[in-house]
């Protein structure tokens, strides 16, 4: 003998002992050989692959457990006794040569290295902290399926009819070897015990029980069970899920990322051309100015930096797809044998079954290795996800000031929402841009071998739609940008409009706002339509080619016969040829989906990386030596905003000494805040030197407050020292404050602070900063926002000489003149330049700057200020300069100011004051951002316009009112009302099942009448496909008719016609399904539009704005862009399966009987699955809003947070927030996985049973239904996993349709205009007399009353001052004036008419309010004054020119159609304010209310505001919250409130004179009495 059978000594292969046998058998040999080398050679050939596994493991040492001990036991057994059959066999060969065969020395040889492999592969894994291995666990598995053909020889050579003689001790060691060997299989079906050290790795409290499963497990995901039928069997919580994988953490993922993109972005720009410098003199002096281009470079890509990160995952996935796209071509083979062994009654019987059962390995093989594919890619897209959401946040804390005026914080947001899920959805399909090529092929070649050339005739057709399918993909691309860009603009809008919802409210301008909405939404809607249309050209196109190509192919087959070649269209051939035909029709169904998902993701790719390579905020511009002698040094600097424009802070040089305070003053616009922004590395350095020593405090002239504790924001991360943090809160006068509120320091302050008032805000800021303990303090006029008796307070006990600051370096920007004898040196600017320097006296004595300073001040206070301040500045004036000379000065700077400049424009104004108009919800538009000036008169520099020729005086009650909305509910226990007092309201998640309400709400949008006639259509589509293949069985059988040429034509065409029938109901059916589901997300949005901005204020105090900002961008995509796929692809897969079953038991009805219980266990999966899917998604949205809250707030807070040098913390609170999202997300997705492999079980029993009722009916089934019925059956698996997913994406999608709904169906505050009543006449209020009768109200329901009985009766004409401490009431007053609040009890009345039986529109649209704090809109300047387009061009300028804006507007290029920025952020605030006195001008309505409109502007703009106020509204009412008590001094009455009730009201005269008044009491403590 040779070969084997000489190695064996016996034969090797025989072909009627095994497959010719009825009852087969292996030889002696091939169970000695290629059964042991199997096993044996995958262990060596996986080795390199568990030695990395080994090497990489990060835990250490397993326990010693019975577990381990038994398997390191068994297997040292196995060796033992391989030891003994190898020596038996030596021995019994020096003994008698002849008796012993190679093979019986050898095999014991091979397996026990083989085993001891594997014994050193488990003891290295206990070191290392593995718990389970696949490679190890299938090397046992292998060798015990392979063992069993041996173990049963050796039995029924033993104890069979015809024994067969054996030796002894080898049967004796077999018999021992088997049973031990499968014993260590069953044990490594199981995992160890957990590992006791760990490396680099933080075990939360719930690890995920992954780690801890075996490998069994791990492949079948049971491990998953346990949380699969607890949200079974009750709704799951936060607190049931499992901490996130270690390798799923932003620590493991981000630093890897990070490091692969520096390195990308680091040499993109070192290949960028030196900025260009150019040098020009300026106008006004001989000084030279440098200014220079931004250096353009080609942008890196994140592509390399993702493909080196995840690349290795990556390739993980290619090739377990790979594999599975392989072993999809071994079921049409098997069919085939199918097919052959039921027209051939020779076969033995046991052919059939080895068919049935192998297609049920193959199956199961597949649905292994397809769902690790998926489980892989997933993962991976979930990380990347995490790396770009990371990467978006960490830009955002560094990106420079002009780069980020580039991005709008909507185009930012929708970056995390949006753009990053999209790499996320491509990661599972990416694999198709090499799978489908290869799979076609695959298909290709084994339908050549059955039908021969006759298949590239259908090819042809697939090569001639691939021109169709570029010219949809190019088309799709340009309709993606355009739907983006328009995405965007809507969300932006949005943003400005809830946070200045309150603004659109006072005005009644909310229809204005909507129809602006609504009209992108109609361009939206358009480019949406035509995008569906595309994708149903696709579906169309695609969902029909792979009948095309078959109906071709077998028509050129069975035409282009003869006689000599004859081309029957027999079962065998037609229906292994339509099981290849399906399974080309995957990856030509899935490239439309590929097409949309790569373009969108291009589209996304484009964006990131725009805008991740947008420019850093330089970190060399401040330099930080510790040799330095002084803390603070500027030398010869030069600043700039914009490299292109004049640097606007020129040859700077200070030197700050150690433990000294500095004040910076100057008037307007000198740049005294860009001085702090340069110092702290804000502004781009253009030349000098600037260094610090030491660690920084910051705090900003717009206190930045967190959605925390008022504690936590003291804190600011930093550890409690309980003396220290007293000593701060009774320095910065926040003790009383404490005491006020209801949870004390552990009240929750809402998103940017929103109810505290601007003093308190400033005074929590401050504390932060003392509490900082850090070496350099930068103030940037903190004391602007508190009354002067807090701000002595606070001077004296912190920023002061005895201060707790005394000894800290302070440089303080100030307008409080009372402060600077008290400091030790004085930097005055002037028009970006440092113009004086030094002490307090000695600057008096120079007679220069700071005197000019000084005496405009003087001048210009007048009467605006306190008597003592002014006494003390004119009385150290006349020391200096003789009474004489400054009277002489003093009416010299008065003419100056009265007159007007050369051009006639106003003078410029400051404009860093982003601020909340009376507490209305922070926007995350309202973004601290510098913008650039334009020119001199267009625009102001934000930061740099913040001057002032006097200190503003408290906007401490701002918003006092929202105090109030903290007072505890009187139900509430105590130690709730001190539990902290939330504000903010936790995002509501349903739980259960979605209502069926929700989905009718949905269908009811939609349409009923076209819901139903879409169904219709796709089971008229369905009904064609199973009726052809019906058809072609038929065809098949009728053998009788295989030469008729008639006969033969008749079928084919049928067969085309049912085809084409199926096309033309696909395409209708498309065309409908997106055209009803536009609709509905159309009416959809017009309704949460509609109702969202009718919501109450109280809606808006309680709710993030990220939450109803999800809904408008999250939740409508979903509407737009996934429920159409999802809802497609849920009716198509429903009527395959219907198909699927008719077709089944059409062939084989006793398949019925097994298709019931089948059925019942189908429906119990997707019941337990839905149910847990479901609520994880629900959790998984409730926890993505944190994360674009936590980003806008970040945003907010970016300089406050850099100068701290907190950037790390908040990168780290960030990445723990998507850890969070994650941690929601990975359950959902693995339970994905947990369904499809046991969808894949019951798919594979259907198969089985299938093949099984024909193998067993093959002396009576048609042959042509036996393909058929297998050929469905090889389709159900994957259409019964299709169904469950697209049922629970319906499901968990129309979470997105239950979150509008809520929100469409919230409660709106009263009518805009009430057609049950008669509306008030159109020149109503004729007098403006206002009458509060017993007037009371509250915030909300349940909360205590805030006015407590007001009555008051106030004339037409008549200027009321209303004044009173915090709390007090005066902002409730004008609130429920507007009617933002309603009555509890009592009313108000206005000539007469009471304001609750009218429409809010109604009575709104005839009150003027001039806010606080001026909010400007996006769109163009005459938007912003007139939104309706009710009043004339020369009504508009009219208005311009009465509040001194007209010079200022006709310079301008556009003039009334002048684009205003977000926030109006291009304009100062002074500007801004006299835009919404113009508001007040063009309206002229009778009653005008002013909430302290001066308090935020410089002393020229005031004397403007008032003076048109005087003389254009003489014959209104007008009612004036005083904030300072010298502006309502010439009112007629002043209203004094007290706890929410009229203390005094009388004329101002009236009240000083009598001394015991509280007014009084008020005039003295402001010093002006």
């Amino acid at each position: 003998m040779s070969g084997l059978g000489g190695y064996c000594h016996s034969e090797f292969w025989n072909t009627n002992l095994t497959w010719d046998a009825d009852v087969p058998d292996f030889t002696p040999c091939f169970e000695r050989t290629v059964l042991v080398w199997v096993p044996c050679g995958f262990l060596w050939l996986f080795s390199p692959v568990e030695t990395l596994m080994v090497l990489r493991s990060n835990d250490r040492f397993i326990p010693w457990t019975v577990l381990n001990i038994c398997k390191y036991l068994f297997a040292s057994v196995l060796l033992i006794l391989q030891l003994g059959g190898l020596i038996y066999a030596v021995t019994q060969h020096s003994s008698d040569p002849d008796s012993i065969r190679s093979v019986d020395i050898y095999t014991p040889v091979i397996l026990f290295v083989s085993i001891a492999l594997a014994l050193v592969f488990m003891l290295f894994e206990k070191r290392r902290g593995i718990r389970t291995s696949g490679v190890i666990w299938v090397f046992w598995t292998l060798l015990a399926f392979c063992g069993i053909a041996e173990f049963r020889t050796r039995i029924m050579n033993a104890t069979g009819d015809e024994r067969v003689d054996q030796d002894t001790t080898p049967f004796v060691l077999y018999m021992i070897y088997f049973p031990v060997l499968f014993a260590e299989w069953l044990l490594n079906c199981f995992a160890d015990a957990p590992a006791q050290y760990v490396e680099d790795e933080i075990k939360g409290d719930k690890p995920s029980p992954k780690a801890s499963s075996s490998f069994i497990s791990n492949i079948t995901f049971a491990w998953f069970e346990p949380m699969a039928f607890r949200g079974w069997r009750h709704s799951l919580q936060r607190d049931d899920l499992w901490d996130l994988n270690p390798a799923d953490r932003c620590s493991k993922i981000v630093p890897v990322f990070n490091s692969h993109w520096y390195k990308l972005l680091e040499k993109s720009r070192s290949r960028a051309p030196p900025r260009v410098q150019k040098v020009e003199f300026t106008k006004t002096t001989d000084d030279v100015a440098f200014s220079g281009q931004k250096r353009a470079y080609k942008r890196a890509s994140i592509l390399p930096a993702l493909i080196k990160t995840f690349g290795g995952s990556f390739l993980l996935g290619v090739l377990l797809k790979f594999i599975n796209d392989t072993l999809q071509f071994i079921n049409p083979q098997i069919l085939s044998k199918i097919i052959s062994f039921v027209s051939d009654p020779s076969q033995p019987s046991w052919h059939g079954y080895f068919y049935a059962v192998l297609m049920v390995c193959v199956n199961m093989l597949m649905s292994a290795v397809l769902n690790q594919y998926f489980l892989v890619m997933m993962t991976l897209g979930m990380r990347v996800r995490t790396t770009l959401i990371a990467a978006v946040y960490r830009k955002a804390l560094v990106i420079s000031n002009l780069a980020r005026r580039e991005s709008t914080v909507g185009e930012i947001v929708n970056l995390m929402a949006v753009d990053a899920q999209r790499f996320m959805d491509l990661a599972s399909y990416i694999c198709l841009l090499w799978s489908a090529p290869y799979q076609i092929i695959l298909a290709v070649y084994f339908l050549y071998q059955e039908l021969g050339p006759s298949v590239f005739a259908g090819l042809a057709v697939m090569i001639l739609l691939m021109p169709v399918n570029g010219f949809i993909a190019n088309a799709t691309k340009k309709l993606q940008l355009q739907q983006m860009k328009y995405k965007d603009q809507r969300v932006k809008l949005m943003n400005e409009i809830l946070s200045g919802i309150k603004v659109l409210k006072l005005y009644a301008w909310e229809p204005s706002f909507e129809e602006q909405v609504l009209g992108i939404r109609q361009q939206e809607i358009r480019v949406l339509r035509k995008t569906a249309y595309l994708n149903a050209g696709t579906s169309f196109i695609w969902t029909c080619a792979p009948f095309v190509v078959t109906l071709i192919t077998f028509a050129v087959y069975v035409l282009t016969g003869n006689d000599v070649d004859p081309h029957y269209l027999t079962p065998d051939k037609a229906f292994v040829s339509l099981s290849l035909f399906n399974l080309l029709r995957m990856p030509l169904s899935f490239l439309p989906m590929l097409i949309v998902f790569t373009v969108q993701a291009n589209v996304s790719l484009t964006r990131m990386n725009k805008y991740l390579n947008s420019d850093d905020l330089d970190d060399q511009a401040v330099s930080h030596d510790t040799t330095e002698s002084d803390p603070v040094v500027v030398e010869n600097g030069t600043f700039t905003w914009d490299p292109e424009s004049t640097p606007y802070l020129q040859d700077i040089n200070m030197r700050v000494k150690e433990g000294s305070l500095v004040a910076v003053v100057g008037t307007v616009g000198s740049g005294k805040s860009s001085l702090l922004s340069a110092l702290l590395g804000e502004m781009e350095k253009v030349g000098g030197r600037v260094n610090t020593k030491g660690n920084v405090a910051y705090v900003a002239q717009e206190a930045w407050i967190q959605n925390a504790t008022l504690k936590d924001n003291i804190l600011f991360g930093r550890t409690l020292d309980e003396d220290l943090y007293n000593r701060c809160v009774d320095a910065c006068a926040l003790r009383s404050d404490f005491d006020m509120l209801p949870g004390g320091d552990k009240t929750e302050i809402g998103e940017k602070g929103i109810n505290l008032s601007g003093g308190q805000k400033q005074r929590v800021a401050l504390a932060r900063a003392v509490y900082s303990n850090s070496d350099i303090y930068f103030l940037d006029d903190p004391l602007s926002a508190v009354d002067s008796h807090v701000g002595k307070h606070i001077f004296e006990n912190v920023i002061g000489p005895e201060g707790m600051l005394s000894k800290k370096t302070r440089i303080l920007v100030t307008h409080g003149i009372t402060y600077l004898p008290y400091t030790d040196t004085i930097t005055v600017l002037k028009e970006g330049r440092v113009s004086e320097t030094g002490p307090y006296k000695q600057l008096m004595d120079n007679k220069g700057a700071f005197s000019e300073f000084l005496l405009q001040y003087l001048t210009e206070a007048g009467e605006d200020e306190d008597v003592e301040e002014l006494d003390e500045i004119k009385h150290q004036l006349e020391e200096t300069m003789g009474r004489q000379e400054l009277q002489r000065q003093m009416s010299r700077v008065k003419r100056e100011s009265e007159c007007p400049s050369e051009d006639g424009s106003i003078p410029e104004l400051k404009s860093d004051e982003v601020t909340e108009l009376l507490g209305s919800r922070h926007s995350i538009t309202s973004v601290h951002t510098i913008q650039v000036k334009s020119s001199r008169s267009a625009s102001v520099i934000s930061g740099e316009r913040n001057g002032s020729l006097r200190r503003r005086k408290s906007s401490q009650t701002k918003d006092e009112a929202v105090q109030q909305t903290l007072q505890p509910q009187p139900v509430a226990p105590a130690t709730e009302q001190k539990a902290g007092a939330k504000l903010i309201e936790v995002e509501k998640s349903e739980t259960g099942k979605v209502q069926l309400a929700v989905y009718w709400y949905y269908m009811k949008s939609v349409g009923v009448f076209l819901t139903m006639l879409t169904f219709m259509l796709y089971v008229a589509a369905q009904a064609c496909s199973v009726g052809s293949n019906i058809w072609l069985s038929n065809w098949t059988e009728d053998v009788e008719h295989f030469n008729d040429t008639h006969t033969r034509n008749v079928y084919l065409g049928v067969y085309g016609a049912l085809g084409f029938g199926q096309a033309v109901f696909s395409v209708l059916a498309a065309f409908s399904l997106y055209t009803c589901l536009l609709i509905g997300a159309q009416i959809m949005h017009s309704d949460l539009m509609h109702n969202v901005i009718r919501l109450p204020m109280s809606f808006f105090d309680t709710t993030p704005l990220g939450r109803t900002i999800n809904r408008f961008s999250k939740d409508v995509d979903v509407l737009d862009n996934t429920m159409p796929m999802v809802i497609r692809g849920f009716i198509m897969t429903f009527v395959v399966v219907l198909g699927t079953f008719f077709a089944i038991i059409y062939a084989t009805p006793i398949f019925l009987a097994v298709v019931i219980p089948l059925l019942g266990v189908y429906y119990f999966m997707q019941l337990v699955y839905v149910s847990t899917s479901r609520q994880l998604k629900r959790l998984e949205s409730v926890s993505r809003s944190p994360i674009y809250s936590h980003f806008s707030e970040t945003i907010t807070g970016s300089m406050t947070i850099r100068a701290y040098g907190k950037v790390q913390d908040f990168v780290l609170q960030s990445e723990a927030k998507v850890d969070d999202n994650q941690a929601c997300y990975y359950p959902s997705m693995i339970a994905n996985r947990w369904l499809s492999f046991r969808l894949d079980m019951i798919g594979t029993c259907i198969t089985f049973f299938a093949s099984l009722f024909a193998v067993l009916a093959r002396d009576s089934i048609d042959v042509g239904l036996v393909g058929m019925s297998v050929s469905y059956a090889m389709q159900v698996t994957q259409t019964l996993n299709w169904l469950v997913r697209m049922t629970s994406d319906v499901e968990t999608n129309i979470v997105a349709v239950e979150r509008i709904k809520e929100y469409s169906e919230t409660p709106q505050e009263a009518v805009w205009v009430d057609e049950s009543r008669p509306r008030p006449p159109p020149e109503w209020p004729q007098s403006g007399r206002v009458q509060f009768n017993n007037y009371q109200t509250r915030y909300r329901p349940g909360l205590e009353l805030v006015l407590k009985g007001i009555d008051a009766d106030i004339a037409g004409g008549e200027k009321i001052g209303i004044v009173g401490r915090t709390g007090a009431g005066k902002s409730s007053l004008t609130l429920a004036l507007f009617r933002i609040i309603e009555a509890a009890a009592g009313d108000i009345t206005l000539d007469g008419i009471r304001i609750s039986d009218i429409g809010l529109h109604d009575l709104r649209s005839k009150i003027t309010i001039i806010p606080q704090d001026p909010v400007l809109f996006s769109g163009t300047l005459r938007q912003n004054l007139d939104p309706f387009d009710q009043y004339s061009d020369d009504q508009v300028w009219a208005a311009l020119e009465h509040s001194h804006l007209k010079t200022f507007v006709k310079g301008l290029a556009a003039g009334l159609q002048h684009e205003i920025s977000e926030g109006g952020g291009n304009l100062s605030v002074g500007q801004r304010q006299l835009i919404c006195l113009g508001r007040a001008l063009l309206r002229k309505t009778k009653i005008l209310v002013l909430d302290e409109a001066t308090a935020a502007v410089d002393l020229e703009t005031d004397d403007l505001i008032q003076a048109t106020i005087r003389s254009e509204f003489a014959d209104c009412t007008v009612l004036t919250i005083a904030h300072r008590l010298n502006t309502i001094m010439d009112s007629t009455r002043v209203m004094v409130l007290d706890a929410g009730r009229i203390k005094e009201m009388a004329p101002p005269s009236q009240l000083l004179a009598d001394k015991s008044s509280a007014f009084y009491s008020m005039a003295k403590d402001a010093g002006l009495v």
